[in-house]
C-alpha cells in the first residue's frame, strides 16, 4: 500500500462494502476517517483544507508496519494533529492576505450532530471563531484535551511537547476560550427561535424588528473573499448592523429566499438569489438576543453546503 500516488479512500459513513473488502490498513482508516476529518476540521476551520491533512494522513497510514502499532486510532490522530499543525501555520500567513474578515468554512450537518451536544458546540461557528484566537500549538492541544479527551502523553506525542507542558497549554488554552466563548450552551429550539425572527424581520424589511432581536454589541462579518461583494470590516452595533443588513436585503428582496438548515451543528439559514446558493447566515446567541452574526458568501467555502457532511468524536 504504500507509495505517493495513492489516493485516500473516501467512505464518508465510516464503513465497508460486503462485496469490496478493503485491505486492513483501508478499513482501519475508514472506520476512523470521520474522526480524523473532525479532528483537522476543529483545528483548521477549513473543510478543503481538512481533506488535505486527510490525504496526507493516509499516505502515511498505507506505509506503515500496522503490526508494530499498538493504538490505531491513537497512531492515526497523531499523524492527522501533525499534519493539521503543519498547514494551520501555512493557513495563518494566507490569513494575513485575505480580503476583509476570514470565517470557517461551513458544513451542512445531520440531525445527529445537533443531537450531540458537546460536538455541535465545539464545531459552531461561534466556537470556531474563538479557536482562530488560539496559537496553533495551543488550538491542538485544547481541541484534543477538551474535545476528543485525550490523555496528556497522547498529546504530547501528537505536538512534539512533555506532558507537563502540554498540561500548561492546556490550562492557558482552557482560560483562553472559557473568557471569550458564548456565555451558556445554547439549546437548537433557542437558536431557532431567534433565526425564526431574524428571518421575519429581514424578509418583511422591519428595521424594529431587527433591532429587537439583536444583542447592542453585536457583531456582523461577512466573508466574500474578494470573489462575492461583502462588508470588509466588523460591524459593531445593533443600530449599524440592522441598518446595513436592511439596505443589504432590500436590494435583493425581488430575487432572493432565506431557508432554515442545520451548519455546524446548529440552525442556521442559507439566503438563495435565483434558486442559488448564495450566502450562508450563522449566528452566536447569548442570553436569547443574537451577539454574533456572520455571513459567507466565499463560492469557494460553500461547496460542503451541497451535502450533508459526517462528524464523529
Amino acid at each position: 500500500m504504500a507509495g505517493t500516488s495513492q489516493t485516500a479512500p473516501h467512505d464518508r459513513d465510516g464503513g465497508t462494502s460486503q462485496n469490496d473488502r478493503p485491505d486492513p490498513a483501508t478499513g482501519v482508516f475508514l472506520a476512523h476517517r470521520n474522526l480524523l476529518f473532525t479532528v483537522a476540521y476543529e483545528m483548521l476551520g477549513s473543510a478543503a483544507d481538512a481533506e488535505d491533512v486527510l490525504q496526507e494522513t493516509w499516505l502515511r497510514w498505507a506505509g506503515v508496519d500496522l503490526g508494530t502499532v499498538q493504538n490505531q486510532r491513537a497512531y492515526l490522530v497523531r499523524i492527522t494533529t501533525r499534519q493539521a499543525l503543519t498547514r494551520l501555520r501555512t493557513l495563518g500567513r494566507r490569513k494575513e492576505s485575505y480580503v476583509g474578515p476570514w470565517l470557517p468554512e461551513p458544513l451542512l450537518t445531520a440531525l445527529d450532530v445537533a443531537e450531540d451536544v458537546a460536538l455541535a458546540d465545539s464545531v459552531s461557528m461561534a466556537m470556531l471563531l474563538v479557536l482562530e484566537t488560539l496559537g496553533p500549538t495551543e488550538r491542538a492541544v485544547f481541541v484534543l484535551r477538551e474535545v476528543f479527551d485525550l490523555a496528556y502523553d497522547e498529546i504530547a506525542e501528537a505536538v512534539d511537547k512533555s506532558p507537563a507542558a502540554v498540561r500548561q497549554i492546556a490550562h492557558r488554552a482552557r482560560a483562553h476560550v472559557a473568557a471569550r466563548r458564548p456565555r451558556g450552551v445554547v439549546s437548537p429550539a433557542e437558536t431557532r427561535a431567534a433565526l425564526a425572527a431574524f428571518q421575519r424581520a429581514a424578509e418583511t424589511g422591519d428595521l424594529q424588528r431587527l433591532l429587537d432581536i439583536l444583542a447592542p454589541d453585536v457583531v456582523f462579518l461577512g466573508d466574500g473573499g474578494g470573489v462575492k461583494q461583502a462588508v470588509l470590516r466588523p460591524i459593531v452595533g445593533a443600530d449599524s448592523v440592522a441598518r446595513v443588513l436592511a439596505a443589504g436585503l432590500g436590494r435583493i428582496a425581488a430575487t432572493a429566499s432565506l431557508q432554515p438548515a442545520q451548519v455546524n451543528g446548529y440552525p442556521a439559514l442559507i439566503l438563495r438569489l435565483d434558486g442559488e446558493l448564495d450566502t450562508v447566515i450563522a449566528v452566536r446567541i447569548d442570553d436569547g438576543l443574537i451577539t454574533g452574526l456572520y455571513a459567507v458568501r466565499n463560492p469557494e467555502k460553500l461547496s460542503h453546503m451541497q451535502r450533508e457532511t459526517a462528524l464523529r468524536h
